[in-house]
């Protein structure tokens, strides 16, 4: 029997969603971080407990992935339909939140995202205007503070890598093992960078981001390539099992419009 086919994005998802616990309360942003929560709940977290950062908890999708954050698939068959207040200022900055995914436009080597703009050189001493304006962070920044781990989805060019974002929109480790205490965030950080080519995680001691695991059809040399800083490789860095028939039957019956998870 021949192994089954997949994409990049379907294995970023999986990748992902493996990263979830069953029982776990996570907190999913729209696209990508929905798929891979779901897909986590429909596989092998039957009782994990959803919240999207607008509010609704306790939902799975129907007749497809969400557009947004409230819309009728996700809120139709809802346990709670509340509000970003009570998601992102109750349940997450409380600490109760055991996982957020979010994404990232740039991230860089201690897990510090950007999505707020793209500048032309530093922003100096004065903010100035952006040549690139993002989407901003939503409640990505409440999650990234507040969540007792958090996992972010990215895809992997070395645009997108870099030594040391331009603007902080999300933080991770800061500048190191002592960022996050210094400001007083209740949340651990980063836990990994799932990205389209492979797997990072922090250092124990320096919590710069390593590159811990591959997928099949990536490489070592592929992924240096496309970081923007001197990425270390984990001595027992590895490739990461490929998506399994059921896995993937799970993934594609969450998205079973397909929007998400073809591309790549």
């Amino acid at each position: 029997m021949s192994a089954p086919q997949y994409s990049r994005q379907e294995m970023m998802a999986i990748a992902t969603g493996r990263e979830i616990h069953d029982g776990e309360l996570a907190i999913l942003g729209v696209g990508l971080s929905m798929l891979a929560g779901f897909f986590a709940q429909a596989h092998h977290a039957p009782n994990l407990r959803a919240i999207t950062e607008g509010g609704v908890y306790g939902a799975t999708p129907v007749g497809g992935l969400p557009w947004g954050i409230e819309c009728n698939r996700i809120s139709s068959n809802a346990t709670s339909f509340t509000n970003a207040i009570d998601a992102l200022g109750c349940m997450v900055a409380s600490g109760r939140c055991d996982v957020g995914i979010i994404g990232a436009a740039e991230v860089d080597r201690f897990g510090n995202v950007n999505t707020t703009g793209i500048w032309d050189g530093d922003i100096g001493e004065h903010y100035r205007a952006p040549k690139i304006r993002l989407s901003g962070a939503g409640g990505a920044n409440d999650i990234a503070c507040g969540a007792k781990r958090t996992v972010i989805m990215v895809g992997h060019e070395r645009k997108r890598f870099s030594e040391r974002v331009s603007y902080i929109s999300s933080p991770g480790f800061i500048d190191g093992p002592a960022g996050r205490s210094r400001y007083g965030f209740p949340g651990g950080g980063p836990s990994a960078i799932i990205t389209s080519l492979g797997v990072l995680r922090p250092d124990p001691e320096t919590r710069e981001f390593c590159l811990t695991a591959w997928y099949g059809f990536s490489s070592v040399e592929e992924i240096k390539a496309n970081t923007g800083w001197e990425l270390r490789v984990s001595s027992d860095a590895r490739i990461v099992p490929p998506p399994t028939a059921d896995e993937l039957d799970a993934l594609r019956s969450v998205d079973i419009t397909g929007v998400l998870r073809s591309k790549g």
